[in-house]
């Protein structure tokens, strides 16, 4: 096991629902989770994008409010992940709500893990505190060093693999440009002094 991993779950579940002997220590749904990130045709979104998006929780993640909430629902974002399908994050997160209500969560907590996971659809600009830091997280990538947005891009282009060449080119520029095109892309102030100037010369090349 990540020890990374391990670290992540326990204090994330330990804060919600409490430690517990057997079922009641989440184990079994952990590996669940990890055995989705790494399913075919997975190429980004996989257990290499879930432990660098909790390795950056573990840097910002005292900016949450609830941090428990926000790092769970890094968990699960991308937990149903079907590529030619549709409602991948809706899946997800009624998956998140469903089982921390069958472990013992409040219900305002499993809700408010489930609001986090839809947030990440990124359709909008991310309201509450939680909601922009983790955003900001998933986004973390667009300011990667340019050997790891460079792999990135290949990895997009290896998951759609089944999308003619030109086809994924135009969508892929689009969805690129939206994101260039916000006058705020990042929303904590850390991580946009941080990763704001590279993510943009990396969206711009990636474009161009």
């Amino acid at each position: 096991m990540n020890a990374l991993f391990e670290r992540s779950w326990q204090r994330a579940w330990s804060a919600l629902i409490g430690a517990g002997p057997g079922e009641r220590d989440g184990h079994a749904l952990r590996d669940d989770l990890l055995a989705r990130y790494a399913e075919p045709p997975r190429k980004y979104h996989t257990r290499q994008h879930l432990e660098e998006c909790l390795a950056l929780f573990d840097e910002v993640g005292a900016l949450a409010v609830h941090p428990a909430e926000v790092e769970m629902a890094l968990w699960f974002h991308d937990a149903i992940y079907d590529v030619k399908g549709s409602g991948n994050e809706e899946r997800s997160a009624e998956w998140a709500q469903e089982a921390l209500l069958a472990a013992g969560a409040e219900r305002d907590v499993a809700d408010r893990v489930r609001r986090l996971v839809l947030v990440t659809k990124h359709d909008g600009v991310p309201a509450s505190v939680d909601e922009q830091v983790l955003v900001d997280i998933d986004l973390a990538i667009l300011g990667a060093g340019r050997p790891r947005f460079d792999e990135y891009e290949r990895q997009i282009r290896d998951e759609y693999a089944y999308v003619p060449g030109f086809l994924f080119r135009r969508k892929r520029r689009k969805i690129l440009r939206t994101f260039l095109e916000r006058p705020v892309l990042y929303s904590t102030p850390a991580l946009r002094e941080l990763l704001d100037a590279r993510a943009r010369e990396n969206l711009r090349r990636a474009i161009g």
